[in-house]
């Protein structure tokens, strides 16, 4: 199947070049990636420079130097060439040949860091080219110079069409989409940026014991667009998986009906977990080799916390593993990835969790993971087994409580004994360490010695003799662990003492670890594989860095690598509009608050129907606004500007005697006459009082006492009192909404705000009343914030 070609109205990118393949494959190249030479990339920018303007000027008509519109239109399009001949196609692609046995196979760029003359593949495209043999044939010859020589490849710059259908064939039977599925689209989003036709694409699987994962082969058998390569980058991709034949469809079918047969939560099957009640034991079970996953989304902080593990018929491979779930591990708990364990080989397993534990401080649940160890066909071999019950479930109780203070430490010494007798006369025994009465003490010992044996190691466990239990009973030459049956033995040895040397598979550290709890240590603390909830992205990702190698600044700063990159972009403050880095914005915004308790209250206009203040509040907070810009209300009498305008006059009056005049008219002709709106809620106007429903019959004989007391204290600071003047809707809605405002919230107890602050709240927003509960919370004080 060949490529079809382009149509002549679309210029493809021209480059063309030879290679020797590199020896080395960074380990950094996934997927389709390969590492041009700096020289390729300067190639590629001048082709490009080419294509586009050819692009520009394909369909531009025959210059004219004396036709103003052709002019321009040559103008226009060399402003459209210079902004183009410096872009390179996205995503940019490549046809790669081997001329030795006529392979191809696409794949995208990652850096252009290789050496000159030389090009790195990964080691798909390696195995894709067939490179192999004859890179294992190059390194035996020699040039002329000494030196190795490799293998050549040709690399073509192509342009491929985005993919919307493409087909694989599993190359193994068995395989169960519920396994693979979601691996397959994460594995090509973030390794691919082409596919060629009729190669294998190898999906990693799950991790097992050791580090060890298991991989899913697929072929891929047919794209459409009908051509022989295609871009899966930013487009949707729809996949059929199809068996090679019909005798490996059978096969699968049948593999995955016995699946279903032990599937979780069916009598051959594991439990099917979910979660745990703190004060409800759960009964279940396990299948060698899997895990039962629990969640206890909630405990007393303040007190400890003890998870309980026992197994049936003395069952001594069941382990108990915890992970806390919070920001910093996303994960459930594995025998080569946990944070907490009880590994020891004995029918019982327990976890003490204390309050003080630094690992649960900020941990949303608690994950807990039961699991029955199975083991390896080679272990299974060296030792006399019974096939059944190395496939035969584990049953056991989970429970989740809080003990008694007075308690013990549950871990304690095994073989311990009881030094004080429990009756008078009671002596010891030797042999089995029971206490028994002294006049029978020698018929005891005679049976004991003859029946039973204490364990030579000093475990202080006695068996009868000739038993099974003492057969299988082991103790480690390593430390001081001890079991009573051969799968414990196994399980113990493949955990703390494995025969292969341990290596994350996750991050490709160099580091290596002797045993699984300390690979589970670096995987649930340095490992940049570790999946955590970043606080910036909000996304569950990586947190990168270099576990050899700590970052000081991430130590210091309490986040992860990825969290410092990733909190170096900016973003605008809603507060001040200042530009400010993500992880600056937390100590960005402590200012804020800071600032809340030391900014001036907002000055209510003394006219009691009037919802404006005297300096004008605005939208960022500044209570004094209208004054800084020289709008402020320009009198000393402690009303707004708005309400002082209609007593204004430029007369001289130092002792206030024609203001007190302009009041009492103001006063008289609300009262006398009304001011006519039908908004008016004035209790001393008379359209205000009929709209209240009072008495509008109000002569000047009976108006002039009621108006007095207002004006004896217009201007004296000791008789200070309100005014009444009528003003607009808008500002009379105002001043109603900011008593209701300030009366929300419980009042002084809860601390909700003040007046004066709802009143600015609500001129800053123009009455908005959502506006302004945020504008308070911005802004303002709480009446039980403020000293």
């Amino acid at each position: 199947m060949s490529s079809p070609e382009p149509e002549p109205s679309q210029p493809q990118l021209q480059w063309t070049s030879q290679y020797t393949v590199s020896p080395t494959t960074s380990s950094k190249l996934p997927g389709d990636k390969i590492l041009l030479p700096p020289s390729a990339l300067e190639a590629l920018l001048s082709a490009t420079s080419t294509l586009a303007r050819e692009n520009v000027s394909r369909d531009l008509p025959r210059y004219d130097p004396y036709n103003s519109a052709t002019y321009s239109a040559y103008r226009q399009a060399e402003s459209q060439y210079e902004d183009q001949r410096q872009q390179l196609p996205y995503p940019l692609m490549f046809r790669l040949v081997n001329p030795e046995n006529g392979r191809v196979v696409y794949a995208g760029i990652r850096e252009f860091s290789a050496e000159e003359g030389t090009v790195v593949l990964s080691g798909f495209l390696r195995e894709a080219l067939g490179l192999g043999e004859q890179t294992k044939k190059s390194e035996d010859d020699m040039d002329v110079d000494g030196e190795r020589t490799g293998p050549t490849i040709t690399v073509h710059a192509k342009q491929l069409p985005k993919g919307t259908f493409v087909k694989l064939r599993p190359l193994e039977a068995g395989y169960d989409p519920e396994d693979w599925k979601a691996l397959l689209e994460q594995h090509l989003r973030a390794n691919y940026t082409t596919l060629t036709n009729g190669e294998v694409l190898i999906v990693p699987g799950g991790r097992g014991i050791g580090g060890k994962k298991e991989e899913f082969r697929f072929l891929v058998d047919g794209f459409k667009p009908d051509i022989d390569g295609i871009c899966v980058v930013d487009t949707d991709l729809e996949v059929d998986i199809e068996a090679l034949n019909e005798e490996q469809a059978r096969e699968t079918l049948k593999r995955i009906a016995a699946k279903m047969s032990k599937a979780p939560g069916t009598d051959q099957g594991s439990s099917s977990g979910g979660e745990l009640d703190l004060f409800k034991p759960q009964e279940g079970q396990v299948l060698p080799g899997e895990y039962v996953d629990y969640q206890l989304p909630s405990w007393n902080r303040a007190l400890p916390l003890e998870i309980e593990l026992e197994a049936e018929d003395d069952e001594e491979d069941v382990t108990l593993l915890a992970n806390p779930f919070s920001s910093t591990l996303r994960s459930t708990p594995r025998l080569d990835e946990f944070m907490f364990a009880d590994l020891d080989c004995r029918p019982r397993k327990r976890l003490r969790l204390e309050p003080s534990n630094v690992e649960l401080e900020h941990a949303e649940a608690l994950y807990l993971s039961v699991h029955a160890f199975a083991p390896s066909q080679e272990q299974t071999n060296g030792h006399a087994t019974n096939g059944d019950s190395q496939t035969a479930p584990r049953r056991y109780t989970l429970r989740a409580r809080h003990p008694d203070a007075k308690e013990n430490e549950i871990n304690g010494t095994p073989g311990e004994t009881n030094e004080v007798p429990p009756n008078e006369g009671d002596v010891r025994c030797k042999n089995c360490n029971q206490w028994v009465p002294q006049r029978t003490l020698m018929l005891h010992e005679n049976f004991c010695l003859r029946n039973n044996v204490l364990c030579p190691k000093g475990c202080g466990q006695v068996f009868q003799k000739r038993s099974p239990q003492f057969e299988s009973h082991w103790h480690c030459p390593h430390d001081d662990a001890f079991g009573n049956s051969s799968s414990a033995h196994q399980q113990h040895e493949t955990i703390y003492h494995p025969d292969e040397v341990l290596r994350c598979s996750d991050c490709g550290t160099s580091e290596t670890f002797p045993n699984l709890p300390a690979l589970s240590h670096h995987r649930v603390t340095t490992c940049p594989a570790k999946l955590i909830l970043c606080r910036f992205c909000h996304l569950v990702v990586p947190q990168e860095g270099d576990p050899d190698v700590p970052n000081a600044e991430a130590l210091l700063s309490g986040m992860t690598p990825h969290e410092l990159a990733d909190g170096a972009r900016t973003t605008e403050c809603h507060l001040c509009n200042k530009i400010v880095r993500l992880r600056d914005m937390e100590t960005h915004l402590k200012n804020h608050d800071l600032d809340r308790f030391s900014r001036p209250a907002p000055i209510p206009c003394r006219n009691v129907n009037c919802g404006r203040t005297l300096d004008v509040c605005s939208k960022n907070g500044d209570t004094r606004a209208g004054s800084r810009m020289g709008q402020g209300p320009g009198n000393d009498v402690g009303l707004c500007s708005s309400c002082f305008g209609p007593l204004y006059v430029s007369m001289y009056d130092p002792e206030n005697k024609a203001l007190k005049r302009r009041i009492e008219r103001r006063y008289l002709q609300q009262l006398l006459t009304g001011c006519g709106k039908a908004w008016c809620r004035n209790e001393f106007c008379k359209t205000g009082r009929k709209n209240l429903d009072l008495n509008t019959n109000i002569t000047t004989k009976d108006a002039l006492p009621l108006i007095k007391p207002f004006l004896e204290g217009v201007t004296s600071p000791e008789k200070l009192t309100p005014l009444h003047f009528c003003v607009d809707e808008g500002s009379q809605k105002r001043k109603t909404l900011a008593g209701m405002l300030a009366a929300e919230d419980g009042g002084p107890v809860d601390g909700g705000y003040d007046f004066e602050w709802c009143v600015g709240a609500l001129e800053a927003e123009s009455g908005d009343l959502d506006g302004a509960r945020a504008w308070l919370k911005n802004w303002a004080p709480k009446r039980g914030e403020r000293k």
